[in-house]
């Protein structure tokens, strides 16, 4: 029952031209920001690295599961930062490989530093529609390539700004939109395509207690659809994914260890068209040595609750100048 309930939900989102969410989701995107903007290069004023693993709807045959990389630090010439990402993206039999290149010129501005950044980079999508079992043996259009692969190369930009205790950012990770099927049939009325998609991020660091109790509330918006109806091809000007937002509250003591909640849901929810996605709780703590380590596990509240058994990350970074013994400003984000 869960492999046809999977193959469904696949169907949905990957023939239909209607399109969802494409990009790689997940609950801590504070420690994973460079995925979402290039102008975070560099921002740590020292290098960092991170390391991410997300399993989806965790009970579910081909749910997702997700890994990035990213690496990021400023250069000798203090006001340039450049980084790299890369992802592993598997949903059934569809896997989504891709990396880029960020750079990004930070300029002093009142309290803090305004961050522009661009990237480039290449994805590479592909499918295996052998795996899937098509009702009663059918024969369907939308697969009549069995092992379709795609190189899509793109680039994107974004604009961070961030003072000690505020940030605030807007980012286009992927500027252009790629057609997902074969030259050769460009005409064929069932196919996919790869979506532009927008982010919206901001957040404070609010101390409680000096710098022994911090109170950190943040929000990260994701739209796909915002110009949709200026896309030329009047089939794409309808997108079917809602306007997502997470909104979190945590709690860091001591500059060591992290614990905090989140709430994922769309703004159609609050209108009865869509549906709250889920609670998340996580938890990071900071070694002496630099190293970070983390957790986070997603409680699904929609009708997938019965299925699966809830989506998890773990999380592995390490902080080049972490309490080194001269002078440095803490980087709360």
């Amino acid at each position: 029952m869960r492999k046809i309930y999977t193959l469904v939900t696949l169907l949905v989102f990957i023939v239909s031209t209607v399109s969802a969410q494409q990009d790689a989701m997940f609950t801590k995107y504070m420690f994973n920001s460079l995925v979402y903007n290039p102008a975070y290069a560099g921002a740590k004023d020292h290098m960092a690295i991170g390391l991410l693993h997300r399993t989806q709807w965790w009970g579910i045959d081909g749910a997702p599961q997700t890994q990035s990389l990213t690496m990021h630090t400023p250069l000798k010439n203090n006001r340039v930062g450049v980084g790299f990402s890369a992802f592993n993206d598997v949903i059934g039999p569809t896997q989504s490989i891709g990396a880029n290149l960020s750079y990004a010129y930070r300029i002093p501005m009142g309290k803090g530093k305004l961050s522009i950044g661009v990237q480039a980079g290449a994805l590479n999508w592909r499918a295996d529609w052998s795996k899937l079992s098509l009702a009663d043996g059918q024969i369907d259009e939308a697969f009549a390539e069995e092992q379709p692969s795609f190189w899509l190369p793109n680039f994107g930009a974004g604009v961070y700004y961030y003072t000690k205790h505020f940030y605030a950012g807007f980012s286009v990770p992927h500027l252009l939109e790629h057609d997902l099927r074969d030259k050769e049939e460009i005409n064929t009325a069932i196919y996919a395509r790869q979506y532009r998609h927008y982010y919206i991020a901001t957040g404070a660091a609010i101390p409680l207690r000096g710098d022994a109790l911090i109170f950190k509330p943040s929000i990260l918006v994701k739209t796909v659809g915002l110009f949709s109806a200026l896309n030329k091809d009047e089939e794409f000007q309808q997108v079917g994914s809602p306007t997502e937002f997470d909104i979190d509250i945590s709690f860091l003591f001591y500059q060591t260890f992290w614990i905090g909640s989140s709430f994922r849901s769309a703004v159609e929810a609050f209108n009865d068209t869509s549906s709250f996605d889920s609670v998340d709780i996580w938890a990071s703590y900071y070694l002496m040595n630099g190293l970070r380590i983390g957790a986070a596990y997603d409680y699904t509240l929609t009708k997938l609750q019965q299925p699966a058994q809830g989506s998890f990350e773990v999380m592995l970074g390490y902080e080049f100048n972490y309490r080194t013994r001269k002078t440095v400003t803490p980087r709360y984000f």
